[in-house]
Protein backbone atom coordinates (compact mmCIF):
# COMPACT_ATOMS: atom_id res chain seq x y z
CA UNK A 1 0.00 0.00 0.00
CA UNK A 2 1.42 3.53 -0.73
CA UNK A 3 2.05 5.98 2.63
CA UNK A 4 -1.15 8.33 2.40
CA UNK A 5 -0.33 11.48 4.07
CA UNK A 6 -3.44 12.78 4.26
CA UNK A 7 -4.47 9.46 5.90
CA UNK A 8 -1.76 9.87 8.80
CA UNK A 9 -2.66 13.67 9.61
CA UNK A 10 -6.48 12.45 10.09
CA UNK A 11 -5.24 9.66 12.35
CA UNK A 12 -3.30 12.55 13.93
CA UNK A 13 -6.27 14.18 15.11
CA UNK A 14 -6.58 11.55 18.03
CA UNK A 15 -2.68 12.20 19.47
CA UNK A 16 -3.39 15.97 19.18
CA UNK A 17 -6.45 15.90 20.91
CA UNK A 18 -5.06 13.57 23.80
CA UNK A 19 -2.18 16.24 23.69
CA UNK A 20 -4.10 18.67 24.50
CA UNK A 21 -5.30 17.73 27.92
CA UNK A 22 -2.00 16.54 29.42
CA UNK A 23 0.26 19.45 29.13
CA UNK A 24 -2.68 21.44 30.64
CA UNK A 25 -2.94 18.91 33.59
CA UNK A 26 0.82 18.60 34.65
CA UNK A 27 1.44 22.41 33.67
CA UNK A 28 -0.84 23.60 36.35
CA UNK A 29 -1.91 21.01 38.82
CA UNK A 30 1.29 20.48 40.64
CA UNK A 31 1.21 24.83 40.78
CA UNK A 32 -2.43 24.15 42.59
CA UNK A 33 -1.42 21.71 44.66
CA UNK A 34 1.90 23.19 46.19
CA UNK A 35 0.79 26.98 46.14
CA UNK A 36 1.12 28.52 49.31
CA UNK A 37 3.72 25.68 50.84
CA UNK A 38 5.56 28.79 52.87
CA UNK A 39 9.18 27.03 51.98
CA UNK A 40 8.41 28.32 48.29
CA UNK A 41 7.68 31.74 49.24
CA UNK A 42 10.69 31.55 51.83
CA UNK A 43 12.87 30.57 48.62
CA UNK A 44 11.76 32.99 46.44
CA UNK A 45 11.69 36.18 49.10
CA UNK A 46 15.50 35.48 49.78
CA UNK A 47 16.50 35.94 46.26
CA UNK A 48 14.32 39.08 45.60
CA UNK A 49 11.68 37.35 43.10
CA UNK A 50 7.64 37.52 43.33
CA UNK A 51 5.54 35.26 45.51
CA UNK A 52 3.40 33.22 42.22
CA UNK A 53 -0.50 34.44 42.78
CA UNK A 54 -2.36 31.48 42.93
CA UNK A 55 -4.21 29.88 45.31
CA UNK A 56 -3.62 26.33 45.91
CA UNK A 57 -3.18 23.31 49.01
CA UNK A 58 0.53 23.77 50.12
CA UNK A 59 1.23 20.46 49.36
CA UNK A 60 4.61 19.30 49.57
CA UNK A 61 6.92 18.28 46.43
CA UNK A 62 6.69 14.72 47.08
CA UNK A 63 2.89 14.48 47.82
CA UNK A 64 2.23 16.65 44.61
CA UNK A 65 4.69 14.89 42.67
CA UNK A 66 2.80 11.57 43.95
CA UNK A 67 -0.48 12.43 43.31
CA UNK A 68 0.39 13.50 40.00
CA UNK A 69 1.34 9.65 38.97
CA UNK A 70 -2.04 8.42 39.73
CA UNK A 71 -3.41 8.26 36.07
CA UNK A 72 0.42 6.34 35.68
CA UNK A 73 -0.65 4.14 38.34
CA UNK A 74 -4.11 3.49 36.69
CA UNK A 75 -3.06 3.49 33.16
CA UNK A 76 -0.11 0.75 34.46
CA UNK A 77 -3.48 -1.86 34.81
CA UNK A 78 -5.58 -0.40 32.54
CA UNK A 79 -4.18 0.38 29.18
CA UNK A 80 -2.20 -2.66 28.79
CA UNK A 81 -5.96 -4.34 29.19
CA UNK A 82 -7.85 -2.28 26.94
CA UNK A 83 -4.91 -2.42 23.97
CA UNK A 84 -5.49 -6.26 23.74
CA UNK A 85 -9.28 -6.42 24.88
CA UNK A 86 -9.72 -3.97 21.97
CA UNK A 87 -7.66 -6.30 20.10
CA UNK A 88 -10.59 -8.67 19.98
CA UNK A 89 -13.29 -5.97 19.71
CA UNK A 90 -15.42 -5.89 16.73
CA UNK A 91 -19.05 -3.99 16.58
CA UNK A 92 -21.20 -1.38 14.16
CA UNK A 93 -18.84 1.04 15.63
CA UNK A 94 -15.90 -0.58 14.91
CA UNK A 95 -12.83 -2.28 16.29
CA UNK A 96 -10.76 1.00 18.31
CA UNK A 97 -13.45 3.45 17.98
CA UNK A 98 -15.76 2.11 20.68
CA UNK A 99 -12.94 2.97 23.69
CA UNK A 100 -13.05 6.66 22.76
CA UNK A 101 -17.08 6.87 22.69
CA UNK A 102 -16.72 5.43 26.48
CA UNK A 103 -13.84 6.89 27.80
CA UNK A 104 -13.50 10.19 25.98
CA UNK A 105 -16.61 11.43 27.70
CA UNK A 106 -15.81 10.56 31.10
CA UNK A 107 -11.94 12.19 30.87
CA UNK A 108 -13.62 15.38 30.18
CA UNK A 109 -15.88 15.58 32.65
CA UNK A 110 -13.38 15.35 35.40
CA UNK A 111 -11.18 17.73 33.48
CA UNK A 112 -13.43 20.53 33.27
CA UNK A 113 -14.44 20.30 37.23
CA UNK A 114 -10.08 20.25 38.38
CA UNK A 115 -9.53 23.97 38.48
CA UNK A 116 -13.05 24.61 40.65
CA UNK A 117 -12.43 21.96 43.38
CA UNK A 118 -12.42 24.04 46.52
CA UNK A 119 -10.29 21.24 48.82
CA UNK A 120 -7.91 18.46 48.31
CA UNK A 121 -10.27 15.47 48.01
CA UNK A 122 -12.31 17.29 45.30
CA UNK A 123 -9.87 17.79 43.55
CA UNK A 124 -8.41 14.42 44.02
CA UNK A 125 -11.50 13.11 42.76
CA UNK A 126 -11.34 14.81 39.23
CA UNK A 127 -7.62 14.02 38.60
CA UNK A 128 -9.16 9.99 38.91
CA UNK A 129 -12.06 10.59 36.76
CA UNK A 130 -9.94 12.24 33.98
CA UNK A 131 -7.23 9.66 34.45
CA UNK A 132 -9.79 6.41 34.31
CA UNK A 133 -11.29 8.25 31.30
CA UNK A 134 -7.95 8.79 29.09
CA UNK A 135 -7.02 5.00 30.14
CA UNK A 136 -9.80 3.59 28.72
CA UNK A 137 -9.05 5.21 24.81
CA UNK A 138 -5.49 6.09 24.62
CA UNK A 139 -3.86 2.98 24.17
CA UNK A 140 -6.41 1.84 21.85
CA UNK A 141 -6.16 5.35 19.56
CA UNK A 142 -2.25 4.64 19.36
CA UNK A 143 -3.07 1.12 18.54
CA UNK A 144 -3.96 2.55 15.16
CA UNK A 145 -0.29 3.19 14.14
CA UNK A 146 -0.08 -0.46 13.72
CA UNK A 147 -3.86 -1.00 12.38
CA UNK A 148 -3.35 1.23 9.53
CA UNK A 149 0.58 1.46 8.05
CA UNK A 150 3.00 -1.09 7.17
CA UNK A 151 5.98 -1.92 9.41
CA UNK A 152 8.15 -0.14 7.00
CA UNK A 153 5.94 3.27 7.50
CA UNK A 154 5.54 3.03 10.64
CA UNK A 155 8.33 5.68 12.01
CA UNK A 156 7.50 8.06 9.02
CA UNK A 157 3.69 7.75 9.94
CA UNK A 158 4.58 8.23 13.95
CA UNK A 159 6.67 11.42 13.01
CA UNK A 160 3.05 12.79 11.54
CA UNK A 161 1.10 11.43 14.11
CA UNK A 162 3.74 12.95 16.90
CA UNK A 163 3.84 16.12 14.69
CA UNK A 164 0.11 16.12 15.37
CA UNK A 165 0.28 15.69 18.76
CA UNK A 166 3.11 18.28 19.14
CA UNK A 167 0.93 20.72 17.76
CA UNK A 168 -1.49 19.96 20.08
CA UNK A 169 0.84 20.31 23.18
CA UNK A 170 2.00 23.61 21.77
CA UNK A 171 -1.85 25.16 21.89
CA UNK A 172 -1.97 23.66 25.09
CA UNK A 173 1.51 25.36 26.49
CA UNK A 174 1.05 28.39 24.41
CA UNK A 175 -2.72 29.10 24.56
CA UNK A 176 -3.27 28.08 28.11
CA UNK A 177 -0.51 30.31 29.20
CA UNK A 178 -2.15 33.41 27.44
CA UNK A 179 -5.68 32.25 28.58
CA UNK A 180 -4.72 31.87 32.36
CA UNK A 181 -2.50 34.85 32.14
CA UNK A 182 -5.23 36.71 31.09
CA UNK A 183 -8.88 35.11 32.69
CA UNK A 184 -7.64 32.43 35.66
CA UNK A 185 -7.26 29.06 36.14
CA UNK A 186 -10.30 27.70 34.72
CA UNK A 187 -10.86 29.00 30.90
CA UNK A 188 -7.63 26.65 29.87
CA UNK A 189 -9.08 23.48 31.38
CA UNK A 190 -12.47 24.64 29.28
CA UNK A 191 -10.81 25.54 26.45
CA UNK A 192 -8.66 22.46 26.46
CA UNK A 193 -11.75 20.13 26.94
CA UNK A 194 -13.26 21.61 23.80
CA UNK A 195 -10.43 21.08 21.59
CA UNK A 196 -9.83 17.52 22.42
CA UNK A 197 -13.64 16.53 21.74
CA UNK A 198 -13.44 18.42 18.48
CA UNK A 199 -10.49 16.69 17.72
CA UNK A 200 -11.58 13.36 18.39
CA UNK A 201 -14.55 13.71 16.51
CA UNK A 202 -12.52 14.29 13.34
CA UNK A 203 -10.89 10.48 13.78
CA UNK A 204 -14.16 8.85 14.62
CA UNK A 205 -15.99 10.56 11.63
CA UNK A 206 -12.94 10.04 8.82
CA UNK A 207 -11.11 7.10 9.89
CA UNK A 208 -11.95 3.96 8.15
CA UNK A 209 -11.03 0.63 10.10
CA UNK A 210 -9.12 -2.17 7.91
CA UNK A 211 -11.97 -4.87 7.27
CA UNK A 212 -9.58 -7.66 7.25
CA UNK A 213 -9.64 -6.81 11.09
CA UNK A 214 -13.12 -9.45 11.38
CA UNK A 215 -10.71 -12.29 10.18
CA UNK A 216 -8.72 -11.73 13.12
CA UNK A 217 -11.24 -11.32 16.02
CA UNK A 218 -11.99 -14.72 16.86
CA UNK A 219 -8.19 -15.52 17.74
CA UNK A 220 -7.45 -16.86 21.88
CA UNK A 221 -7.22 -13.36 23.81
CA UNK A 222 -3.70 -13.31 25.37
CA UNK A 223 -3.12 -11.71 28.65
CA UNK A 224 -0.89 -8.49 29.65
CA UNK A 225 1.53 -11.45 31.66
CA UNK A 226 1.09 -13.90 28.36
CA UNK A 227 2.52 -10.83 26.46
CA UNK A 228 5.23 -10.45 28.92
CA UNK A 229 6.28 -13.98 28.92
CA UNK A 230 6.64 -13.61 24.79
CA UNK A 231 9.30 -10.71 25.65
CA UNK A 232 11.22 -12.60 28.47
CA UNK A 233 10.99 -16.19 27.04
CA UNK A 234 12.90 -14.88 24.22
CA UNK A 235 16.43 -16.49 23.49
CA UNK A 236 17.25 -12.71 21.77
CA UNK A 237 16.80 -10.19 24.79
CA UNK A 238 16.73 -7.29 22.84
CA UNK A 239 12.72 -6.69 23.09
CA UNK A 240 13.41 -6.57 26.49
CA UNK A 241 16.12 -4.31 26.72
CA UNK A 242 13.35 -1.93 24.34
CA UNK A 243 10.98 -2.20 27.43
CA UNK A 244 13.81 -1.34 30.24
CA UNK A 245 15.34 1.92 27.49
CA UNK A 246 11.67 3.07 27.20
CA UNK A 247 11.19 2.54 31.18
CA UNK A 248 14.32 4.72 32.42
CA UNK A 249 14.17 7.69 29.67
CA UNK A 250 10.55 8.08 30.29
CA UNK A 251 11.65 8.16 34.19
CA UNK A 252 14.02 11.19 33.25
CA UNK A 253 11.74 13.02 30.78
CA UNK A 254 8.45 12.60 33.16
CA UNK A 255 9.90 13.55 36.49
CA UNK A 256 11.24 16.71 34.54
CA UNK A 257 8.21 17.39 33.02
CA UNK A 258 6.05 16.92 35.65
CA UNK A 259 8.62 19.55 37.73
CA UNK A 260 9.05 21.90 35.09
CA UNK A 261 6.41 24.40 35.71
CA UNK A 262 6.88 23.73 39.62
CA UNK A 263 10.91 24.51 38.47
CA UNK A 264 10.10 27.96 36.51
CA UNK A 265 7.24 29.43 38.99
CA UNK A 266 9.23 28.23 42.66
CA UNK A 267 12.86 28.26 41.13
CA UNK A 268 12.47 31.17 38.66
CA UNK A 269 9.88 32.88 40.17
CA UNK A 270 8.23 33.50 36.77
CA UNK A 271 3.98 33.48 36.30
CA UNK A 272 2.30 30.05 35.65
CA UNK A 273 1.07 31.34 32.89
CA UNK A 274 3.98 32.95 31.23
CA UNK A 275 6.13 29.51 32.53
CA UNK A 276 3.50 27.21 30.01
CA UNK A 277 4.66 29.41 27.30
CA UNK A 278 7.99 28.98 27.87
CA UNK A 279 7.09 25.03 28.16
CA UNK A 280 6.11 25.82 24.55
CA UNK A 281 9.05 25.66 23.53
CA UNK A 282 9.76 22.10 23.89
CA UNK A 283 7.14 21.17 21.41
CA UNK A 284 8.30 23.68 19.32
CA UNK A 285 11.02 22.26 18.38
CA UNK A 286 9.98 18.92 18.66
CA UNK A 287 7.02 19.97 16.22
CA UNK A 288 10.21 20.89 13.70
CA UNK A 289 11.93 17.63 14.07
CA UNK A 290 8.76 14.85 14.23
CA UNK A 291 8.87 14.35 10.86
CA UNK A 292 13.01 14.40 10.28
CA UNK A 293 13.13 11.66 13.38
CA UNK A 294 10.70 9.22 11.83
CA UNK A 295 12.38 9.55 8.24
CA UNK A 296 15.39 9.41 10.05
CA UNK A 297 14.61 6.38 11.76
CA UNK A 298 13.01 4.70 8.59
CA UNK A 299 16.49 5.43 7.07
CA UNK A 300 19.13 5.06 9.44
CA UNK A 301 17.33 2.56 12.21
CA UNK A 302 15.18 3.11 14.87
CA UNK A 303 18.08 2.15 17.20
CA UNK A 304 21.00 4.46 16.08
CA UNK A 305 18.48 7.35 16.16
CA UNK A 306 17.25 6.70 19.37
CA UNK A 307 20.27 6.26 20.94
CA UNK A 308 21.62 9.63 19.38
CA UNK A 309 18.41 11.32 21.22
CA UNK A 310 19.33 9.76 24.41
CA UNK A 311 23.28 11.14 24.16
CA UNK A 312 22.05 14.42 23.67
CA UNK A 313 19.62 14.56 26.12
CA UNK A 314 21.68 13.32 28.67
CA UNK A 315 24.12 16.04 28.11
CA UNK A 316 21.21 18.61 27.74
CA UNK A 317 19.97 17.91 31.41
CA UNK A 318 23.36 17.80 32.98
CA UNK A 319 23.64 21.56 31.31
CA UNK A 320 20.02 22.55 32.85
CA UNK A 321 21.51 21.79 36.47
CA UNK A 322 24.46 23.55 36.24
CA UNK A 323 23.66 26.53 33.98
CA UNK A 324 19.85 27.51 34.06
CA UNK A 325 19.79 30.76 35.84
CA UNK A 326 17.09 32.82 33.96
CA UNK A 327 14.85 32.86 31.60
CA UNK A 328 17.30 32.78 28.61
CA UNK A 329 18.95 29.63 29.86
CA UNK A 330 15.65 28.38 30.46
CA UNK A 331 14.37 28.87 26.67
CA UNK A 332 18.00 27.72 24.84
CA UNK A 333 18.18 24.35 27.23
CA UNK A 334 13.85 23.69 26.64
CA UNK A 335 14.61 24.65 21.97
CA UNK A 336 17.25 21.94 22.23
CA UNK A 337 15.36 19.17 24.26
CA UNK A 338 12.52 18.92 22.30
CA UNK A 339 14.76 18.17 19.41
CA UNK A 340 16.84 15.26 20.39
CA UNK A 341 13.43 13.95 22.23
CA UNK A 342 11.62 13.82 18.63
CA UNK A 343 14.23 11.43 18.01
CA UNK A 344 14.07 9.33 21.00
CA UNK A 345 9.88 9.47 21.15
CA UNK A 346 8.88 9.19 17.50
CA UNK A 347 10.98 6.24 16.93
CA UNK A 348 10.07 4.28 20.24
CA UNK A 349 6.69 2.65 19.69
CA UNK A 350 7.67 1.76 16.37
CA UNK A 351 10.89 -0.03 17.40
CA UNK A 352 8.49 -1.92 20.27
CA UNK A 353 6.11 -3.23 17.06
CA UNK A 354 9.34 -4.73 15.75
CA UNK A 355 9.70 -6.87 18.61
CA UNK A 356 5.75 -7.87 18.72
CA UNK A 357 3.36 -9.65 16.93
CA UNK A 358 1.53 -8.39 13.57
CA UNK A 359 -1.75 -10.03 14.85
CA UNK A 360 -1.51 -8.46 18.64
CA UNK A 361 -0.67 -4.71 17.78
CA UNK A 362 -2.99 -3.80 20.26
CA UNK A 363 -1.49 -6.31 23.26
CA UNK A 364 2.21 -4.66 22.24
CA UNK A 365 0.79 -1.19 22.59
CA UNK A 366 -0.08 -1.92 25.75
CA UNK A 367 3.12 -3.43 26.99
CA UNK A 368 5.05 0.00 25.41
CA UNK A 369 2.35 1.54 27.78
CA UNK A 370 2.89 -0.73 30.63
CA UNK A 371 6.71 0.45 30.58
CA UNK A 372 5.88 3.74 30.29
CA UNK A 373 3.40 4.31 32.67
CA UNK A 374 5.29 3.21 35.07
CA UNK A 375 8.15 4.91 34.32
CA UNK A 376 5.62 8.05 34.67
CA UNK A 377 4.81 6.41 38.17
CA UNK A 378 8.49 6.33 39.53
CA UNK A 379 10.03 9.18 38.03
CA UNK A 380 7.87 11.90 39.53
CA UNK A 381 7.46 9.93 42.32
CA UNK A 382 11.60 9.83 42.80
CA UNK A 383 11.75 12.93 41.91
CA UNK A 384 9.49 14.14 44.78
CA UNK A 385 10.96 12.94 46.90
CA UNK A 386 14.31 14.03 46.05
CA UNK A 387 13.44 17.32 45.88
CA UNK A 388 11.97 17.02 49.40
CA UNK A 389 15.38 15.79 50.54
CA UNK A 390 17.39 18.19 49.08
CA UNK A 391 15.81 21.50 50.81
CA UNK A 392 12.60 21.56 48.06
CA UNK A 393 14.87 22.53 45.57
CA UNK A 394 13.57 21.74 42.15
CA UNK A 395 17.02 21.74 40.36
CA UNK A 396 17.68 18.55 41.10
CA UNK A 397 15.42 17.39 39.09
CA UNK A 398 17.52 17.83 36.05
CA UNK A 399 20.06 15.87 37.72
CA UNK A 400 18.10 12.98 38.68
CA UNK A 401 16.70 13.43 34.41
CA UNK A 402 20.71 12.96 33.32
CA UNK A 403 21.50 10.19 35.17
CA UNK A 404 18.25 7.95 33.52
CA UNK A 405 18.98 9.47 30.33
CA UNK A 406 22.43 7.49 31.01
CA UNK A 407 20.92 4.23 32.10
CA UNK A 408 18.62 4.18 29.22
CA UNK A 409 20.96 4.87 26.74
CA UNK A 410 23.09 1.71 28.12
CA UNK A 411 19.84 0.16 27.68
CA UNK A 412 19.52 0.83 23.83
CA UNK A 413 23.01 -0.70 23.29
CA UNK A 414 22.34 -3.92 24.16
CA UNK A 415 19.51 -3.91 21.49
CA UNK A 416 20.83 -6.10 18.60
CA UNK A 417 17.74 -6.48 16.52
CA UNK A 418 14.24 -5.08 15.80
CA UNK A 419 15.74 -2.10 13.08
CA UNK A 420 13.07 -1.51 10.46
CA UNK A 421 13.93 -2.10 6.35
CA UNK A 422 15.84 0.91 5.31
CA UNK A 423 15.67 2.62 2.50
CA UNK A 424 18.08 5.05 0.24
Amino acid sequence: MKFSYGKTFLLGFGFLGISIIWPIFNQYIPLFLQAGNPEFERQLLAEGRAIPDIVGFGLAPSLALFIMTWDNIINMFVQPWVGAKSDQTWNRFGRRKPWILIGAPIALLGFVFIPVAQSVLAIATFILITNIGMALFRSPTVAWLGDLFEPKDRSKANGVINLMGGVGGFLAYFGGGFLFNSFGRTVPFLAGAIAMGVALIVVLIFIKEPEQIKTEVKEKEHSVLDNLRVVFDNPDKSGLYVLLGILFWFMAFNALETGLSSFAVFTLGMQAGTASIYAALVTITFIVFAVPAGNFGTRFGRGPVIRAGLIGLSILTLVGYFFIQSTLTFAIVLILIGAFWAMVNVNSLPLVYDHGDEKRIGAFTGLYYLSSQFAAVLGPTLGGILVDILGDQYRWLWLFSSVFMVVALGMMFRVKRGEAIRTN
